[in-house]
């Protein structure tokens, strides 16, 4: 049987901020500072708060895409709204099943 062990204290996350602006640079430091809170906390309410407030950050990040900015010329398609909604409807159909998924690499 192979086991593996996790030693590593701390995770560092890098993006390429070039095509990012500052409020989008901020809410991705929330979002990473909200995640570690979400998985290390032992409080039950911090726990269902921060999960809460997570999904809004990440929303909002969805919202403030670049995507959406560069195609508002096109007023008549929601596409952050439309984006949320599909993500919800897939989360939804995850949440209820037993499978757990998993992105390792």
């Amino acid at each position: 049987m192979a086991t593996t062990q996790l030693e590593q204290k701390s995770v560092k996350f890098e993006f390429d901020t070039t095509e990012l602006n500052s409020s989008q640079i901020r809410l991705i430091k929330s979002i990473c500072s909200m995640l570690n809170h979400t998985l290390t906390t032992d409080d039950e309410g911090e726990y269902f708060d921060g999960c809460t407030d997570l999904m809004r950050m990440v929303a909002s990040a969805v919202k403030q895409s670049n995507f959406t900015t560069e195609w508002s010329d096109n007023q008549s398609i929601p596409y952050a709204q439309q984006a949320l909604e599909f993500c919800v409807d897939t989360i939804a159909d995850q949440m209820y099943s037993h499978d757990i998924i998993k992105h390792d690499n």
